[in-house]
């Protein structure tokens, strides 16, 4: 069994920190600055965001939004875009299952990782 305890980790101002990683999931810790924003991005793997201290706003790109404190917890699909902004000091665990998920940088073959580098080149051009 491993534990730890989300307020008392000593943690670097917006870098994460992996508290676990399997291939079944990864946990991580993160701690956001009252104004400071994850922009809109998304991540292959079905994610789950617990807020453990602060306040967060979350949107998506289909326009949903919710906001909240301590004890909210939120669920995207893989792949669904979103943004979080810091309402005040903020803590969240995310929780990543499976990890890596599939189209995952982490999980791609080389010749996978060759062409999403070409692919994400052209959409820059264009």
């Amino acid at each position: 069994m491993n534990s730890w305890d989300l307020r008392a980790l000593d943690l670097k101002p917006r870098l994460p920190e992996i508290l676990s990683s399997s291939d079944s999931a990864r946990a991580i810790v993160l701690d956001l600055a009252a104004g400071e924003s994850l922009p809109d991005h998304e991540v292959h793997e079905r994610a789950w965001v617990v807020v453990v201290d602060g306040a967060i706003e979350v949107t998506t790109a289909a326009d949903e939004r919710t906001k909240g404190g301590a004890g909210l917890l939120i669920e995207f699909a893989p792949g669904e875009r979103h943004a979080v902004v810091a309402s005040s000091k903020a803590r969240l665990l995310l929780l990543l299952t499976p990890w890596p998920g599939r189209g995952h940088p982490g999980a791609m073959t080389i010749r996978e990782k060759l062409y999403a580098r070409r692919h994400a080149a052209k959409r820059r051009e264009s």
